[in-house]
């Protein structure tokens, strides 16, 4: 049975998942179903992205295929595109320009 409900560019991989991966490109300004909320995307999603299912609330732990990837670094709503800038890696350091310069300028070198 087809889900009406939520796009079809959107594809769950596993029942508990807490994430959609991007099927197909969706581009800014498009609104898309979300388990029948609409949702307008701010920006242009490549395939293979990240869709918040769900709400994730900071700490909260970020479910793709059936197993945790990371933890929720801001509050993430259902159709939030969900990457670095709201989602930290549990397993590899996640770093930003800013922490990487702040990092390097204490060394004499």
């Amino acid at each position: 049975m087809t889900d009406i409900t939520t796009d079809p560019r959107l594809l769950l991989l596993a029942p508990d998942d807490t994430v959609y991966v991007l099927r197909a490109q969706i581009d800014a300004g498009e609104t898309v179903l979300v388990e029948g909320r609409a949702v307008t995307v701010p920006h242009r999603l490549g395939l293979g992205h990240k869709i918040a299912r769900q709400p994730v609330a900071p700490g909260g732990k970020v479910v793709k295929y059936g197993a945790p990837i990371g933890s929720a670094s801001h509050a993430i709503a259902p159709g939030d595109h969900v990457h670095t800038h709201n989602l930290q890696s549990d397993y590899t350091p996640t770093y930003s320009l800013d922490s990487a310069q702040a990092h390097t300028s204490g060394s004499t070198g």
